[in-house]
């Protein structure tokens, strides 16, 4: 296992819609540990191929925030939304290819997803709460668009001089 560097917005990558996964092999298996310790070092509940500079259709997950609740990392291949409630949640998102910018974003409270496993089955569940947000939220990746892209264009153009400004700053150390 390896830590992958994470993509900062502005970064093209990050607003492409990315590859459907047609097999699952050795290499995948590699990058979903890959990311799920990138993600956990980070620390982050979610994280997308692409924000690893991987054009794949493949997310992981955990939302297990509490100290003494046993880890539940999940790897969701090609996911889709395939229901979602009528009813809305606003939730104050993060992103780790965003660092240290948040906003309220409102989606769906409860989603159901259909994805591959590792395992090459297909798979099927009900999301609510925080687990719906961040399921959401990794699947916009996949398709090229972030969360602030459900902001107001000022908060957004706002929030992405703030990324150029830690890219630049970053580049320089």
């Amino acid at each position: 296992m390896a830590l992958r560097k994470i993509l900062i917005h502005p970064d093209p990558r990050l607003k492409k819609t990315t590859d459907p996964v047609t097999t699952v092999n050795d290499d995948l298996r590699r990058l979903a540990d890959d990311m799920l310790e990138t993600m956990y070092d980070a620390p982050g509940i979610g994280l997308a191929a692409p924000q690893v500079a991987v054009m794949s259709r493949m997310i992981v997950l955990d939302c297990e925030k509490e100290e003494d609740a046993t880890p539940n990392p999940m790897v969701l291949i090609n996911p889709e939304v395939v229901w979602s409630s009528d009813e809305r949640n606003v939730y104050e998102e993060g992103c780790l290819s965003i660092p240290e910018q948040y906003a309220e974003v409102e989606r769906p409270s409860e989603v159901e997803v259909q994805w591959m496993g590792l395992d090459g089955k297909t798979m099927r569940e009900k999301f609510d709460g925080l687990w719906a947000t961040c399921v959401q939220h990794e699947i916009d990746h996949l398709d090229g668009k972030l969360f602030i892209d459900y902001l107001k264009p000022l908060k957004r153009q706002m929030i992405t001089r703030k990324m150029q400004k830690l890219k630049r700053e970053m580049a320089r150390s």
